[in-house]
Parts: structure tokens; sequence; C-alpha cells
């Protein structure tokens, strides 16, 4: 049948920084198709209840803690799911971290708290997981990018900066394991109503008003939004792509209105 080709039925799935938000959102649209969904955070209790609640619905699905800044706790992490479940499919690269500061304000602990999770803990969850997708000769990787990788908003620069790194991360690892069958690609969010933007976009109405005007399809994203394209990238429906950054961003990247009518 037609939609066999856009099928992760029983496809293993693995998603850091799943616990809340898009990386959620993303859990339950590969469990409701019948994945069998592993989901990661850094908070074990929060996690679990995340895990439980999605496998209310009936679905497979496993929580795992992990803080993924750290390297040998990813590997860990991935032998731990290959061996119960033979393998890895897709994994989704979601774990991120963000403040909101002039960037003469940066200090050393701030840029490695970001760092080291959002470009540096992907890497090496993306390592972890490649060597077993090399030796199976097939597999996925999902990234989750940024508009801010394209165009950099003010006073987000060094979570601007490591998005842009897995940009090229993820044409860089493309390159390198197409010969192996494993296919690299990211989705670029754009302005994203999750739990913790909420408060920026409700409690600054100009910031708002701005962020409208400057989406031709004039809402905000939800995390609902991602998961159409994340299923196309793991399903057999993208098996001639790889290197690409996919913006789901209601059209933002596209060029900015100009503020007052002309």
């Amino acid at each position: 049948m037609a939609d066999d080709l856009f099928s992760v039925k029983d496809q293993v799935v693995l998603i850091s920084g799943a616990s809340r938000g898009i990386g959620r959102a993303i859990a339950e649209g590969f469990a409701v198709r019948e994945a069998q969904v592993v989901i990661t955070g850094r908070a074990a209790e929060t996690i679990e209840k995340t895990a439980g609640e999605i496998r209310s619905s009936g679905a497979t699905v496993v929580g795992k803690q992990c803080d993924v800044a750290d390297a040998k706790a990813t590997e860990r992490l991935v032998d731990e799911v290959v061996d119960q479940f033979g393998r890895i499919d897709t994994l989704v690269n979601c774990a991120g971290v963000n403040k909101r500061m002039q960037v003469e304000e940066y200090d050393e602990a701030t840029y490695d708290f970001i760092t080291n999770i959002n470009i540096r803990g992907a890497f090496f969850l993306s390592l972890a997981a490649g060597r077993h997708m090399i030796e199976a000769g097939r597999g996925s990787q999902i990234n989750i990018d940024s508009i801010n990788s394209h165009t950099p908003l003010d006073r987000v620069a060094v979570y601007a900066m490591a998005k842009a790194a897995m940009s090229q991360m993820t044409k860089c690892l493309a390159m390198e394991w197409g010969p192996h069958g494993v296919r690299i690609n990211a989705i670029g969010p754009g302005f994203t109503l999750t739990e913790l933007a909420r408060p920026l976009w409700e409690n600054n109405p100009e910031m708002n008003e701005w962020r409208v005007a400057n989406t031709p399809l004039r809402r905000m994203g939800l995390p609902k939004d991602m998961v159409g394209a994340c299923i196309f990238l793991a399903s057999d429906a993208a098996s001639f792509v790889t290197g690409q950054v996919l913006y789901i961003d209601g059209g933002t990247v596209c060029g900015l209105f100009w503020p007052i009518p002309i």
C-alpha cells in the first residue's frame, strides 16, 4: 500500500529532551504510529512521568534518565537501548537549553551550559547511535535545529551559534555516513508555543505583534506542527533525503516585513 511508504511502525526511536515541548510532541507522534519509543531527559522523575502518560494510550514508551552533556552517559544510554530493543532505527536530537542575555554578559559557565547540551551533547549522542547504525547499514537521525541558525535573533548569541554548528553537523555526518546507509537531517522550528516560551510571548504583547507580523502564516507554531516532518524524515518516504534542514516556521525565514505600511 502507498501509505506504507510513510510508516514508522515497529521502528525503535530514541528521542533526547522529550519530557516536554517539542520533544514530547515528537515522542507522542511516533508512539501513536506504533513505533517503539525511548525518551530521555535529565530529570528521572519527570521523564518517567512523561513516559507513563504516553504509555497510558497503549503505546510502547520507555523513559531513561540521561544528561546528554555527559558523553559517557550517552554511550551507556545507546548501549542500553540496543541491548533492550536490538537496534536504533531513528535518533531525534531534541535536548536543548537557552538563556537570553546581552552577548557581553555571557560567562564561561553559561557558555558551557548551553553548548555542552545543544551541540557537544548532540554530537556525541549522534556518534554513539551512529556507530550502531553504521554496523546495521541503515538508520536515520533527525536534529532539532532552529531558525536562529539561519537568521539569529539578538540576545541568544550562544544558542544561535550552537544551532548553526548543528546545521553543519547535520551536513558533515550526512556526507560521511551516507555510504553506510545512514541518513542525517534536521528540522528548524520557528516561533513555537512551548511551556518555556509561553511567558515570553504572553508577557510581551509588542513582541507577540512583531512575531505575528513576521510569520507569513500569521500564527504561532505548536509542538505538534513538528511531528509530520519528523515522521517523513524517519520513514522510507525520505529514503533519498539526507543532509537537509527543513524549516517548520510558518515562512519566517522567507524574509521580514516592513514595520509600517508603505
